[in-house]
This record gives structure tokens, C-alpha cells and sequence, in this order.
């Protein structure tokens, strides 16, 4: 009995406090990406562990192998990034759900700074990136510098305290949500593979009976779980990457709901699956050149995006809607805190880093593409963290 006690005092109670602790996601994700960088980089380690997350069930390089009639995930990093990732996209779509209906983007009236900071913050970056990469191979990779990485902008937020009003802190959820939203849009539209009209009907009509169960205020059970659980399977097969089924599946639960499962999911998406998806993600090999291999203007175009287009793209749209008397800035917030909030919001990492996975098939490019994000998003941690402690 005295040992339970200890083990719950020590362990337990500590644990518990990290993880309702706004910061600890944040800090979670970083812990997991500086031992991966690590381990990619032990001369004997290097190999063994990199090679982990690329082995298959068939020994093959393929996507998806068959077992019977099913065509299922191939690699660990496949069981990551398609079935897991899922998971969290399911917590973001609930999320995206509830401010749409109860939240801060219910009414017109509270939405349209964060929608159109969001916009602004999506468009400029991936000019600012095409410009750079105009007439090259790595065009694809335009919505790469478009992504802002929710759960660091606001551990960073919440370090500073006071610095940050409340209602600045809104804003910023508000605006990586609709960030995330055309995120998952982007992800839909450009960066599937080869579309598969059978499997794209068989969704369709599992969303049209998620939604007729929705609709007719059928109580929440395990056939919506399995339903989903097919969904994200037709999705897989269909060329629309898999992820996106989280998100459908997100928009069929009722409203009621929503609460009780985003705290049920909140622990394992961000405590175990984004971990894992730092560790199996940012196993970068660096390259002999170091961080000469960022000189080129395939990166600059990642960093320029994220770091200097994300605060451009917000600041100005804010402006404009500010100007124009469509919108006002959140209260007791001032424009040297917006442009604060814009240098944070460059933060890109996991959704950016996840793109960066699908916009290109070469594992160079790729690592290339993850180190650009990694240090602009570094950029914008320190730099937005420093701006804004100088309250004003």
C-alpha cells in the first residue's frame, strides 16, 4: 500500500500535471524529435534506426500489400502517417467541428479575423515559396510553408504568460484551426495519388449513412466506430490520402459528443501518436555538407515561407480587415502582439513536415524539406518568443 502511495506521488501525480499542462505538448513533441535527430546520427545507430521505420511486412516497397481481398498499410512509417495520423486528424476535425458550431467561429461576427488571417496566412507563404522554386523540380512542394503547427505556437504562447492576452490566444486557436482545415483541403485535393472510383463511391455512401445516422439523432455506438474504421479503409485505397477519413468521420459526430471525445483522444493523439510521428518523421540523416545543405532555394523558400510569409500574410490581411472596419483585433491586443502572433504561427513542424513527406518521393528531398521547416520553425519560436517579451 505504501508503494502504491510512492509510485503515485513520484510518478502519477507528476505525469498527470505534465500532460493537462498547455506547454507539455509542445515539449513532448521536441523531446521526441531531438532523440530522433540523434539517433539518425550515431555511426551504428544511424542505419539500424532509420531503416526501422521503412520495414515491411512483404519486403517490398509498396504502399499498401494484400492480404486476401484487403490491401492494407506496408511499413511502419505507412502505419504512422496513414492509420495513426488518422487519429489526429479525427481530434483536429472534432475540434474544427466544435468551433464551427458552439465555438469562436460560430457567427460571422467572430470569425472573420482569424479566417482571414488564416487565408492571408496560407496564400503569401506559398507564393513566397513558388517564387523561389519557380522553374524547378520541387514546385509540388508549395504548401509545404503554409502550415502552422498548433500545439508548439500555443506551448510558446503559454510561456509567456500575460505577455499573450486571453483573447490573443483565441485568436491564434481560431486561426491554426481554419490553418488546419485548408491544410486538410490542400492534403485532399493535391496530394493523393492516382484516384480509385470504386473505393472513392464506397465512401461516399458510408459518409452518406454516418450522416443519415447523425441526421435521425441515432445514439453514438459501435457501428459509428465501425463505420469510420471502414471509411478511413476505402479512403486508403482510394488515392485521397487516409488521413482525411479522421476529419469526415470528425464532422458526423454529434455535437453533444464532441467534448467527451476530444478529452478521451487528447492523451493518446498527443502523448503517444505525435511522438511517434516526430520519431518516424524527423529521422534525418545530416547531410556531410551540414547546414550548407539548406543553401539552395529549394529551402529558402521553405524558410522565407514559414517564417517571414506566415507573419506577412496574417499581419496584412489583418490589417485589411481592421482598415476596412470589417474587423477589430482581439481585445486588449495591440499590433506589436499581431505581429508577435504572425512570427509564432510560423512555427510549421508537424503538418508541414507531413506534406513534406507527400510532396515528394525521394527520401534526399525529403530530409532536405524537413531540416528547411525544422530551423525555420526554430526561427520563429525564438524570434516570436523574443518579440513578443518585449511587451509594448
Amino acid at each position: 500500500m505504501a508503494a502504491r502511495k510512492i509510485v503515485r506521488k513520484i510518478i502519477i501525480e507528476p505525469l498527470k500535471v505534465f500532460i493537462h499542462d498547455s506547454r507539455s505538448i509542445g515539449i513532448s513533441l521536441l523531446l521526441a524529435t531531438l532523440l530522433s535527430l540523434v539517433l539518425s546520427n550515431i555511426p551504428g545507430i544511424s542505419e539500424v534506426y532509420t531503416r526501422f521505420f521503412q520495414l515491411s511486412i512483404d519486403g517490398s516497397q509498396q504502399h499498401a500489400f494484400e492480404w486476401g481481398f484487403f490491401h492494407l498499410p506496408n511499413s511502419i512509417i505507412v502505419v504512422i502517417n496513414d492509420l495513426l495520423m488518422a487519429a489526429f486528424f479525427f481530434l483536429a476535425g472534432m475540434e474544427i467541428k466544435r468551433e464551427l458550431v458552439i465555438g469562436e467561429l460560430a457567427s460571422i461576427k467572430q470569425s472573420i479575423l482569424p479566417v482571414a488571417a488564416a487565408i492571408g496566412g496560407m496564400i503569401i507563404p506559398a507564393i513566397i515559396y513558388t517564387q523561389f522554386s519557380r522553374g524547378t523540380e520541387y514546385t509540388s512542394g508549395w504548401a509545404i510553408p503554409m502550415a502552422t503547427d498548433i500545439a508548439f505556437t500555443l506551448g510558446i504562447a503559454s510561456l509567456l504568460g500575460n505577455r499573450v492576452p486571453v483573447a490573443l490566444k483565441v485568436f491564434i486557436t481560431a486561426l491554426a484551426i481554419i490553418d488546419d482545415l485548408g491544410a486538410i483541403v490542400v492534403i485532399a485535393l493535391f496530394y493523393g495519388s492516382q484516384l480509385k472510383l470504386f473505393y472513392l463511391l464506397l465512401s461516399g455512401l458510408i459518409m452518406l449513412v454516418l450522416l443519415s445516422l447523425q441526421k435521425n439523432k441515432v445514439k453514438l455506438g459501435w457501428y459509428n466506430w465501425a463505420l469510420g474504421i471502414a471509411l478511413w479503409y476505402t479512403m486508403f485505397n482510394s488515392g485521397i490520402h487516409a488521413t482525411v477519413a479522421g476529419v469526415l468521420f470528425a464532422f458526423t459526430i454529434p455535437v453533444g459528443k464532441l467534448p467527451e471525445l476530444e478529452i478521451k483522444f487528447h492523451t493518446p493523439v498527443y502523448f503517444i501518436i505525435m511522438p511517434l510521428f516526430a520519431l518516424a518523421n524527423t529521422a534525418i540523416v545530416f547531410p556531410e555538407s551540414g547546414i550548407g545543405a539548406l543553401n539552395n532555394s529549394f529551402s529558402a523558400g521553405i524558410i522565407a515561407g514559414l517564417f517571414l510569409g506566415k507573419p506577412l500574410g496574417i499581419c496584412l490581411a489583418s490589417y485589411w480587415m481592421v482598415k476596412r472596419k470589417w474587423a477589430q483585433l482581439p481585445n486588449l491586443t495591440n499590433w506589436h502582439q499581431m505581429i508577435g502572433a504572425g512570427i509564432l504561427a510560423g512555427i510549421g513542424f508537424t503538418m508541414s513536415i507531413f506534406i513534406s513527406m507527400l510532396a515528394f518521393s525521394e527520401t534526399a528531398t525529403q530530409d532536405i524539406a524537413k531540416l528547411a521547416v525544422l530551423v525555420s520553425s526554430v526561427f520563429s519560436m525564438i524570434v516570436g518568443y523574443a518579440w513578443m517579451a518585449l511587451k509594448k
